[in-house]
């Protein structure tokens, strides 16, 4: 079998697909709007490469709004391609690349607190210290443990 040739040579990336995804990583700033509502999705931005590695005319091919359209659109002009000449011309290709906001998780906390309960000597008592019999068995306060998580 012949392998077929390509007739176009493509724009492409320094680093490939493990750089872009780096890039976005480092670069992505989360909107307010959309970190406030808990949007999340992903953002597919169409744009054309000139045949100097320029991005032009990036416009939004599907959007989720609150912002991530806007920042998509931003990290989308600033990438820069290889320049590419098919047979000494120069060529503008169309580009489709989708950009993910997911919000990071954040570990959840755990707050424990302990209260007391008193007994109604104690309560009784509270004003004045009560001197302590020394016995085997003491009489401890109960302990409630309430552990709260968000």
């Amino acid at each position: 079998m012949k392998r077929e040739k390509k007739f176009l040579k493509l724009p492409h990336l320094d680093g490939g697909r493990e750089l872009l995804k780096e890039f976005i990583k480092e670069n992505l700033e989360y909107p307010e709007e959309a970190l406030e509502k808990g949007v999340e999705g992903d953002v597919i931005v169409k744009f054309k490469v000139t045949g100097k590695g320029e991005v032009i005319q990036p416009e939004i091919h599907k959007g989720i709004g609150h912002g991530c359209d806007e920042e998509a659109i931003r990290l989308v002009s600033m990438l820069q391609y290889q320049s590419v000449k098919n047979r000494g011309v120069r060529v503008t290709t169309n580009n489709k690349i989708k950009i993910p906001f997911r919000i990071k998780k954040q570990k959840k906390q755990k707050i424990s607190m302990t209260y007391k309960a008193a007994d109604s000597k104690e309560k009784a008592a509270s004003n004045q210290p009560e001197p302590k019999e020394t016995t085997k068995q003491e009489k401890k306060p109960a302990v409630y443990t309430y552990t709260i998580k968000y």
